[in-house]
């Protein structure tokens, strides 16, 4: 972390005398033998449940956090790491800063009470040391008396018994007296034997005297400098007090800011979604009002038609009326004419004006239906222009809400980018070599499986699902990950762990996943699992399948990723290319080992810390189904071989690598990623496996460069200046992960059978020193230009 000049507090007056080996006097941080690093005691100060407007907590519940030198200097120098004018992120880190600060205090107040009963208890245990040392003093003494006493009772007792041996040596009483002799001799050393021991527990008992004077002596120095120190905090704490309110009515007023958003926003999404819906509606309305319109259209042509025929029938019966009027008319002027045809006449008339009002009255209904009919159409049309207008209307808010649209797809471009920054920045925070333990079934195979189990899961809340506690011979050995699984989980649970950091590769990042542990301790069936079963796929394809859909996801944002892959292993310090087409006989495998001949494969690193294997067979792929193939390909030639711990043990490291290099086309970025999964050889011990011949050299190698991996290790945890990464194949392939600015977890997995609880004890040691290891912050690996097409391992 970068260090912080401004608003830094006072220092604290132990800072020199602080440290892992400075402050032996109450061994509160153990951390080497609980396995829990300096980093886990502080983020267990993160997790604490603090409240904004409670007090940080009862003594009580502070006691229950301890702190060192570096974790108070670092708290106090820590800073809002938010963009800005990202206000509420600043208030958040800040007030979670200052509850930490105030946890801080509470523990030191606690501790001074503390250091006051230690001390206390310190001067009466030495005072009764004092008494049992001159009680002590005083037995030997006088045991050391009687003993001279008994020494020269003895001696004289030899003389006379030398002097009657002298006289006796031909009689029979000659024997009694040598086995007295001898019976005096035996006792004597006895009393010698006891003496010693007598001089040596007064030696412990003076030693014990003078390491509890220094004790009291160390406590007091301390009980002064904490109480300055403690004077300095609270200052600190009332100024950062006085930041806390301003900051919180800053918070108040982008709450308040928020709240409004939000209700416009959900008043903006209803009234979109009920426009919708009217429109909807108001088109379903148009067409009914479009159909109907229609037919009464129709309905009104027909009409028209009947109506002209009435109109022509009527006027035709006029003009037959009018010609039987003039026909009356002559009817009448001929008096001649019979009455007969008077009456048929007279009755056509009265037939004829029957028909004519009759057609009156169906022009009068046909008019009315008109009528009613010119009405609707008026309806029709008036509903048609309504309809037109909800429709423009409408038409226009479709506009207004694909032009909001367009914005939020915006908005999500940039909240995207928003998310991989701030997953980036979680994963920095959590650490960048994280550590996760895995623990297996135990096999029906296993030797000591009616046996009491030797490993335990810690269920209180700080320690529950990242403790472990290995239990041998009668001795407890807990230790503290990131992250425990117990028998129990499913490579499902496994995987989600660690999918974010997968994420983390098609973001630009180097990242670096790898398996430690004994021979049969489930290494390969975390990383590789069964991929013939779902259920029980391990991290290398579930990772595959996981980049390969997000980078179709991201497509939709104008991202176009090329990946390309390859699989190696360290044999007995020889690197052997899995994916070549061109097969290495076991003849020609020797020869390599020997290095009679064979191909030639080197590391190199280059100036911007990309590590490279020349001659490697590389592979572009573009589907699951592929490298698929390939990790199938590459299984069957890895080195595999039986011992007695396992049947197929890996006789060597097995190195995936993918490289993605992605383009967005819109924005003209490009990101360049690498994603190594390792699967390590398993250690072991030769007394166990049973190893003759070529399986011992295997072992010797593995062992070997485990040997280095874990030199590496330790020299990074003492922050040397001098990091042995050359000393191993392995190391030095990896050295941009270990030593770089990748993201890296390592998985130990350990086996519960009690036949191997030395070993796993050995792989939870290792492992604790690799999570107190610090490395550089990663960085993503963003570019303007066109992307090498070669892999690089990091």
């Amino acid at each position: 972390m970068a260090s912080r000049n401004q608003n830094r507090p006072p220092r604290s007056p132990n800072a020199k005398k602080e440290g892992l080996g400075g402050i032996p006097f109450d061994k509160r941080r153990k951390v080497e033998t609980q396995g829990t690093g300096r980093r886990q005691a502080f983020s267990a100060v993160n997790k604490q449940d603090v409240t904004m407007n409670s007090d940080v907590g009862s003594i009580e519940e502070c006691g229950k956090v301890e702190f060192s030198k570096d974790e108070v200097l670092a708290l106090l120098s820590e800073r809002a790491k938010a963009g800005k004018f990202d206000t509420k992120a600043k208030i958040e880190q800040m007030t979670d800063i200052i509850k930490r600060l105030k946890v801080c205090v509470k523990w030191f107040q606690q501790t001074d009470e503390t250091h006051l009963q230690e001390k206390e208890s310190l001067k009466v245990s030495l005072e009764s040391a004092e008494q049992k040392y001159n009680i002590k003093e005083l037995e030997a003494r006088t045991k050391e008396e009687e003993l001279q006493a008994t020494i020269s009772n003895l001696k004289e007792n030899v003389v006379s018994l030398h002097e009657k041996l002298a006289k006796e040596e031909s009689s029979k009483q000659a024997r009694d007296a040598i086995e007295c002799h001898r019976r005096e001799k035996d006792s004597r050393v006895a009393a010698e034997k006891v003496q010693a021991s007598l001089g040596e527990e007064l030696d412990k008992v003076k030693e014990e005297k003078m390491a509890a004077k220094q004790k009291v002596a160390s406590l007091e120095d301390m009980y002064k400098r904490l109480q300055e120190y403690n004077t300095s905090l609270q200052q600190y704490n009332s100024k950062l007090q006085t930041d806390l309110e301003t900051v919180r009515a800053a918070l108040t007023r982008a709450e308040k800011e928020k709240s409004s958003i939000l209700e416009n926003l959900s008043t903006l999404r209803g009234h979109s979604k009920s426009l919708q819906d009217q429109l909807a509606s108001s088109r379903v309305l148009q067409d009914d009002a479009i159909k109907q319109k229609d037919s009464l259209l129709s309905e009104v042509t027909n009409i028209r038609n009947e109506l002209q025929q009435v109109r022509d029938d009527r006027d035709r019966q006029v003009v037959q009326s009018q010609k039987l009027a003039q026909e009356i008319g002559k009817y009448q002027e001929n008096v001649g004419k019979s009455s007969q045809e008077l009456d048929i006449l007279i009755a056509k008339s009265g037939s004829l004006e029957e028909t004519c009002s009759l057609q009156k009255e169906r022009i009068n209904m046909l008019e009315q239906q008109l009528a009613i009919a010119s009405e609707r159409q008026k309806m029709a049309d008036a509903s048609v222009s309504l309809t037109r207008t909800e429709f423009e209307e409408q038409k226009h808010l479709l506009c207004e809400l694909q032009d909001r649209l367009a914005d939020m797809e915006h908005q999500l471009c940039e909240a995207e980018l928003l998310r991989k920054k701030l997953h980036n920045t979680i994963l920095e925070l959590k650490g960048n070599i994280r550590v996760f333990c895995r623990v297996r079934p135990l096999l029906p195979d296993d030797g000591g499986r009616h046996e009491a189990t030797v490993i335990a899961y810690p269920t209180s809340t700080e320690a529950r699902g990242r403790g472990v506690d290995l239990v041998q011979s009668g001795n407890k050995h807990p230790f503290t990950f990131d992250k425990v699984f117990n028998h129990e989980a499913s490579q499902e649970e496994v995987f989600f762990e660690i999918s974010q950091l997968v994420q983390s590769a098609l973001d630009g990042y180097k990242v670096c996943i790898f398996a430690y542990g004994q021979t049969g301790s489930g290494k390969t069936y975390t990383m590789m699992g069964r991929p013939e079963t779902p259920e029980q796929k391990g991290l290398i394809p579930r990772s595959l399948e996981q980049i390969f859909q997000a980078s179709q996801s991201l497509g939709a944002q104008g991202w176009k990723y090329k990946m390309q892959v390859s699989m190696l292993e360290i044999y007995n310090e020889t690197i052997r290319d899995l994916l070549s087409t061109n097969r290495t006989t076991s003849m020609e495998l020797v020869r390599a080992d020997s290095g009679t001949s064979g191909k030639q494969y080197t590391i190199t690193h280059d100036v911007n810390g990309h590590t490279h294997v020349s001659d490697l067979t590389i592979f572009d792929v573009c589907s699951i189904g592929k490298i698929s193939s390939l990790l199938q390909q590459a299984a069957q030639s890895r080195s595999v071989g039986k011992t007695q711990m396992n049947e197929q043990s890996s006789r060597s490291h097995f190195v995936f690598t993918m490289r993605i290099s992605g383009v967005n086309e819109s924005t003209e970025q490009q990101v360049q990623g690498v994603l190594n999964l390792i699967d390590l050889a398993g250690s072991e011990r030769l007394s166990k496996s049973g190893a003759t011949g070529d399986r011992l050299k295997e072992t010797q190698a593995i062992n070997k460069s485990l040997s280095a991996l874990s030199d590496v290790i330790f020299a990074l945890a003492k922050k040397e200046d001098h990091v042995p990464f050359r000393n191993s194949k392995l190391t030095y392939l990896l050295q941009p992960c270990l030593g770089g600015d990748s993201k890296t977890l390592m998985f130990v997995n350990i086996s519960p059978d009690p036949s191997s609880a030395g070993e796993s004890l050995c792989s939870l040691r290792f492992a604790a020193r690799v999570n107190a290891c610090e490395i550089g912050i990663p960085r993503r690996q963003t570019s303007t230009k066109l992307l090498d097409s070669r892999l690089s391992y990091g």
